[in-house]
């Protein structure tokens, strides 16, 4: 397979994009890489992921909050993260890809004690890792040579959640 790249993206691309670009380079086969972005990057990742992802055995290296101006790829398939019924608008990669949104609630704004924080950025943690193996559960190889079945598929995934 020639290399395929996702991008996960958000606005600040300090949370949400990053644990899924991190879950996901971690889980997929050499042929898949993702990368995320912000179209307003806070310029730092959030240490509450950091954190979690070490917890996890997740390596964190590399991985810092950027721009979509400065991707090191052209992405095939972009997935947004922001959470639609927060309120948030999820910026639109204007690049000719694959699109598909998997709305997850920031937990950068989560309020309350240090627990509730910390409980939050779990959350998103598990559904965005959910949603990933599902994604990488799919008969890949088949799908990438039917784009509609692809976003189909990716479009399911974000509903079972």
């Amino acid at each position: 397979m020639k290399p395929c790249h996702v991008l996960f993206l958000c606005t600040g691309n300090s949370c949400r994009s990053v644990l899924a670009e991190a879950v996901f380079n971690h889980l997929a086969p050499d042929w898949l890489r993702a990368m995320s972005a912000g179209s307003h990057p806070t310029g730092a990742v959030h240490p509450h992921s950091l954190a979690l992802l070490q917890r996890e055995g997740i390596a964190t290296e590399g991985l810092h909050s950027k721009s979509w101006d400065n991707l090191p790829a052209t992405p095939d398939i972009v997935i947004t993260v922001c959470a639609g019924a927060a309120g948030e608008v999820c910026p639109a990669y204007l690049g000719p890809v694959l699109r598909a949104h998997w709305g997850v609630e920031d937990p950068a704004k989560a309020t309350g004690s240090e627990a509730q924080i910390q409980a939050a950025f779990e959350t998103a943690y598990h559904i965005l890792r959910a949603r990933i193996e599902q994604f990488l559960a799919l008969p890949l190889e088949e799908l990438w040579r039917d784009p509609p079945a692809l976003r189909t598929e990716l479009l399911r995934i974000a509903e079972s959640m």
